[in-house]
């Protein structure tokens, strides 16, 4: 067993157990979906076998900040990080990277570099992908669950607004997800009461 995948059954064992109930979306299937996302489009952008290692790395940790809280989980999950990534073989410089690629999926995103927005990207895949709605009424819930929304309609203004502005960075993702994220909105606005 690589040290890898060491951490990763460390990991999702932690949030298995550890994660709020109520967390119908930030869960151990969200990282999954993410850590696939950011594989495939490490693959489609040509990124090295070393950058590919930290980017899985900050896609299974990017999210471990709800274990503690929702507001500021992006720092928490980059504390998480270095609490235990030394234990698994990484170096101080490989964890600052990790720590910069985590920092890049806090909203609004402003990745500065290529492996920085390949996770952006990843973590908001779901948009411009055929799951999008089972996967979009998850995050109502859960934020319905936590009072930060009151009911669909505000949930289809929120959402309708935040992805019109949304968009992707690598080319891959603009030209495999961004048409559907297009259509989806239009779809979403049509919910919207007049």
């Amino acid at each position: 067993m690589t040290q890898f995948e060491r951490l990763q059954d460390f990991i999702f064992d932690k949030l298995r157990k550890e994660l709020p109930a109520h967390l119908s979306y930030h869960n151990t299937g969200h990282t999954k979906n993410v850590m696939r996302a950011a594989e495939f489009l490490a693959a489609a952008e040509g990124i090295s076998e070393k950058d590919h290692k930290l980017l899985q790395a900050a896609a299974l940790l990017h999210d471990t900040g709800f274990l503690v809280k929702r507001d500021g989980h992006e720092e928490i999950s980059c504390d998480i990080a270095c609490s235990y990534l030394p234990q698994y073989g990484y170096t101080p410089a490989d964890i600052d990277t990790i720590c910069d690629l985590i920092m890049a999926t806090r909203l609004p995103q402003s990745p500065q570099t290529k492996l920085a927005e390949i996770l952006a990207d990843a973590d908001l895949d779901y948009l411009g992908r055929e799951d999008f709605f089972p996967l979009s009424e998850k995050l109502f819930i859960e934020l319905k669950n936590e009072g930060l929304v009151k009911d669909e309609d505000e949930w289809n203004r929120q959402q309708a607004d935040f992805m019109g502005g949304h968009t992707y960075f690598t080319q891959t993702a603009v030209n495999l997800r961004q048409p559907r994220k297009e259509a989806y909105v239009e779809l979403i606005k049509l919910k919207i009461p007049a």
